[in-house]
C-alpha cells in the first residue's frame, strides 16, 4: 500500500512535470529538434564546419560515441539538431491520461552491483542487443502479481522501459505509444545507486521514448520482465501533430 503522502506528493508534482516535458522536447536540442544522427565508419572524421555546410543557422552540431556491435569497438557520430524543425513547427501536444492515484507504487531496490549488464534490444539495431549496465533489481507486488523490474543507469538515473496492453491499442481506444514507454525510478534525496531501499514509482510520469519524437533516436525496447499484462493508464500516451504531419 503506497502512503498517502507519497501520492499527495505525486499529484502536486505533476503540473510542473508536464511543463518541463514540453521545454524539454520543443528545445534547441530537444527530442523534437533531432533531424539527422550519422554514425562514422572507421577513421572517417567530420568536421563541425562540414557537417553544417548547407544547413540553416538554427542547425547544431553535437557528437555521440559508442560500441559498435559488429566490431566491438568504439564508434563515433554526429547528430544535427534544428530548433526549427518542421516537427517542432507542426508540434500540437502529448495527451496524458488523467492522474492515476493507483500508478504510485512504492517498490524496494536491490542494489546487485555496478557491473552486471542485461542484453536490451534497440529500434534501429535489426534485433540485435546491446548490454546496458543494470545496477539493482525494483521488487514490488500489486493485485497479487509479484514484480521484478530491471532499470538501467541513464547517466546516474535509472530509467525504466516498459510495456503493457495499451501499446497495443489504437490511439482513439485509450492506446499509448506502440514501442513502449520509459519513466525515470524517483529514489530518496541523496541515494545513489549502492543505496537500497525505497522507490517510487509514478506511472503518472510515464513518457513518451525519444524514439516517438523522432526516426533519429535509437531507442531500447523493454525487455520480457518489464512488460506488464495489465494495462497502465497513466502517464503520456502519445504525440499530437498538427496539419496531418508524421514524423516518421
Amino acid at each position: 500500500m503506497t502512503a498517502p503522502a507519497t501520492v499527495d506528493a505525486a499529484r502536486t508534482s505533476r503540473d510542473g512535470w508536464r511543463a518541463a516535458r514540453r521545454a524539454r522536447v520543443t528545445g534547441p536540442q530537444g527530442d523534437l529538434a533531432l533531424i539527422e544522427t550519422r554514425w562514422l565508419n572507421a577513421g572517417e572524421t567530420v568536421t563541425d564546419a562540414a557537417a553544417l555546410e548547407g544547413q540553416p543557422d538554427t542547425v547544431t552540431v553535437t557528437r555521440l560515441h559508442r560500441l559498435d556491435l559488429d566490431t566491438g569497438g568504439p564508434q563515433e557520430g554526429i547528430r544535427l539538431w534544428d530548433a526549427n524543425s518542421p516537427a517542432i513547427q507542426h508540434f500540437d501536444e502529448v495527451p496524458v491520461f488523467p492522474f492515476n492515484p493507483d500508478w504510485v507504487i512504492e517498490a524496494e531496490f536491490t542494489h546487485v552491483g555496478a557491473d552486471r549488464t542485461v542484453a536490451f534490444e534497440h529500434l534501429r539495431d535489426n534485433g540485435s542487443t546491446r548490454e546496458l549496465a543494470v545496477p539493482g533489481d525494483i521488487r514490488f507486488s500489486r493485485d497479487g502479481v509479484d514484480y521484478t523490474l530491471s532499470a538501467f543507469d541513464d547517466g546516474g538515473v535509472l530509467l525504466l522501459v516498459f510495456a503493457d496492453p495499451t501499446n497495443q491499442l489504437p490511439f482513439a481506444e485509450g492506446g499509448t505509444y506502440p514501442s513502449g514507454r520509459f519513466l525515470f525510478v524517483e529514489r530518496p534525496e541523496g541515494s545513489d545507486f549502492d543505496s537500497e531501499g525505497r522507490v517510487v514509482l509514478d506511472f503518472n510520469k510515464a513518457f513518451v521514448p525519444p524514439c516517438g519524437f523522432s526516426d533519429q533516436y535509437n531507442c531500447p525496447l523493454p525487455p520480457k520482465q518489464n512488460r506488464f499484462t495489465v494495462p497502465i493508464e497513466a502517464g503520456e500516451r502519445d504525440i499530437v501533430f498538427a496539419d496531418g504531419f508524421e514524423n516518421h
